[in-house]
């Protein structure tokens, strides 16, 4: 398996466990002190870091730091969007696509010769 698959890979992981840690407490723990919902999020961040650093190691091995951070956003993006349609159940907007392209083109500036 190649570094940049491995790092996309464990990058989606971690994502997932971030994106959970930073928003699920909003529908989850409504009405819980924030201090619990904090303690939470840092149980659910330790996983994440688990698996963002060994990727970003892996990934820092054949990309630059700027090819990871514009993988991390576009990885961010692809995994919010679907979370907050159906997990938070937050309608879909079509700023969704807009800044989904936005962020292609961002992709396209980090990777060109």
């Amino acid at each position: 398996m190649s570094p940049t698959f491995q790092t996309v890979l464990l990058l989606s992981l971690s994502n997932v466990f971030m994106t959970f840690a930073w928003y699920a407490h909003l529908k989850d723990m409504a009405g819980k002190p924030w201090y619990l919902a904090a303690l939470a999020s840092w149980g659910i961040a330790l996983f994440e870091y688990l698996l963002q650093v060994p990727a970003n190691r892996i990934g820092h091995t054949t990309l630059s730091l700027s090819q990871l951070k514009i993988i991390q956003e576009v990885i961010s993006l692809s995994i919010f969007i679907p979370f907050a349609v159906l997990y938070m159940q937050q309608p879909f907007k079509w700023d969704y696509v807009w800044a989904a392209l936005c962020i292609l083109g961002a992709v396209y500036f980090m990777f060109r010769a």
